[in-house]
């Protein structure tokens, strides 16, 4: 399992740069088992759960970096390798205000580098064999409108309608799945954009407090075209296979039937300042909620482990309502 992709996947990989997103820092992790590891939540992240039917948790790139010399055990990248990086877009431009962060360019870099040495460990067939049966996880495309369109200092939106933006990345991320295609990849997950309008960062700017219909219209093209974009790649590309997690469509079904999942606050999050706890994210040993079960935000943008843990099993073995054309699991039993 390969994981390419944001904030919301990211498991350590910012820790050591120069970054403003990082979130190595208690509570992040609070009810994480050995606590904080960079990880935008108090616990599991999607992937986390996707992976813990397939494997033992996937090293971050740096990490296994550090460890590679002395073949550490949590350095075996035969098992793969976590590359997303928070702040990270498919566009380079992306999340510069928080300076160091790994845009999805340079995280394909980073795996070109793992293939060169796992070439070398395995030899060219059995790793080509390798990455060909693995699943390759990408989650891109929140920053490019939080951090990129929707920021004041970036001239994208005056530059680009919301089709107009949403055709430039999804060519972008086209011509960079393409890429992954050409190294081996032949098992692909793309997770779609959730429902942006409704996190507590972008209520917390809405007189109302409600969600905006705005923001969510405005990354809806996004979701279409990468739909599309699939749906191309699995008519053409000899051998892919791609499968659509619609974040968008979990989300809704989670803030509609809240209660139906356990969850009594939709509209803050657990650990944050501000209107919604939305307007300053959480701080290094801010205090949280205690019920965070009942929370579906963590923080000013990311879901509690509680939301990323039901998505994860939706996303692994759930019918076509929320992943298409097939599950991961059946994606993964692909010889």
């Amino acid at each position: 399992m390969f994981i390419f992709g944001d904030s919301l996947i990211d498991n350590g990989n910012n820790n050591n740069l120069a970054s403003l997103a990082k979130a190595n820092y208690l509570p992040y992790g609070i009810d994480f088992n050995g606590g904080p590891t960079g990880r935008f939540s108090n616990g599991y992240t999607m992937v986390d759960e996707i992976g813990k039917p397939l494997l033992s948790t996937v090293p971050s790139f740096f990490r296994w970096n550090v460890y590679v010399d002395t073949e550490a055990t949590n350095g075996d990248v035969t098992r793969g390798v976590n590359y997303a990086s928070a702040a990270a877009g498919i566009l380079d431009d992306t999340g510069r205000n928080f300076v160091g962060r790994i845009p999805f360019d340079q995280q394909i870099g980073n795996f070109r580098n793992t293939l060169d040495q796992l070439t070398g460990k395995l030899g060219a067939v059995e790793t080509a064999q390798g990455i060909g049966r693995s699943i390759f996880f990408v989650g891109m495309g929140s920053n490019d409108y939080l951090n990129n369109y929707l920021m004041p200092n970036y001239p994208t939106r005056g530059q680009y309608n919301g089709q107009q933006y949403a055709d430039l990345l999804v060519h972008q991320y086209t011509r960079q799945l393409n890429t992954l295609y050409n190294l081996g990849a032949r098992k692909f997950v793309i997770a779609g954009l959730g429902v942006m309008g409704c996190i507590p960062s972008i209520l917390a700017q809405s007189p109302a407090g409600l969600c905006s219909e705005e923001v969510n219209k405005l990354v809806t093209p996004f979701n279409q075209n990468v739909k599309a974009m699939i749906n191309n790649f699995n008519a053409n590309l000899p051998g892919a296979r791609f499968t659509y997690i619609d974040i968008a469509k979990m989300f809704r079904e989670v803030l509609t039937n809240s209660e139906r999942y356990g969850f009594s606050v939709v509209n803050r999050g657990c650990c944050g300042i501000g209107r919604n706890a939305g307007q300053i994210t959480c701080l290094p040993f801010q205090t949280p909620c205690n019920e965070r079960g009942q929370y579906v935000f963590w923080d000013a943008f990311h879901p509690t482990e509680a939301v990323n843990v039901l998505m994860g099993r939706k996303a692994f073995n759930g019918d076509t309502t929320y992943v298409y054309p097939i599950n991961i699991e059946q994606l993964a039993r692909i010889g």
